[in-house]
């Protein structure tokens, strides 16, 4: 199989027409209904499981969960005209502070599907104006528009529901 690519070597070169905002957005309203089928397809323990040391499937929804208040941040960032997006906190220390493994999956499940539901209707809300607002984004040396941000978010879901699938498969097979 190919190796998949490390999320930090990605590179978001800001070339996506600003007529593919509304598949974007509708990709991460897709986002709660593919960790639902996760869930459904994994035994329940196995769901706080470890690969390698790395996050089990629970603990990569935490750290989706964990990440929404960023994106919402870096939507208020652009809505606002700041010339920066605010910072990611690269070492992830909300989500290895978090033990995700000891909350219910289903509430993991139940506060992703409301915190991200909420996110996408501020986007479908969004103005052809502020749709086309940038800012530069700090980690990446480059600007960012609206759709920019959604496509950096919808990425990174399918980078965390990858993992998950490759995580249930390895337990699968022991």
């Amino acid at each position: 199989m190919v190796d998949k690519l490390k999320w930090f070597d990605r590179v978001f070169d800001g070339s996506l027409p600003e007529g593919l905002f509304p598949m974007i957005v509708e990709r991460l309203r897709g986002t709660p209904v593919r960790i639902d089928e996760t869930i459904r397809l994994t035994p329940a323990k196995r769901l706080v499981e470890q690969v390698d040391g790395a996050w089990s499937i629970q603990e990569n929804l935490g750290h989706l969960i964990d990440l929404e208040p960023l994106w919402s941040g870096r939507l208020e960032d652009l809505l606002a005209n700041k010339p920066e997006l605010r910072p990611a906190d690269l070492t992830n220390l909300k989500t290895h502070e978090a033990n995700h493994n000891a909350s219910s999956i289903e509430e993991l499940a139940h506060t992703f599907r409301e915190i991200r539901t909420s996110l996408v209707n501020r986007f479908d809300s969004l103005t052809d104006e502020e749709v086309r607002l940038r800012a530069h984004h700090p980690r990446l040396d480059t600007p960012m528009r609206m759709i920019d941000l959604c496509f950096f978010m919808a990425e990174h879901d399918d980078f965390h529901l990858t993992r998950m699938t490759e995580i249930r498969r390895a337990l699968s097979s022991r």
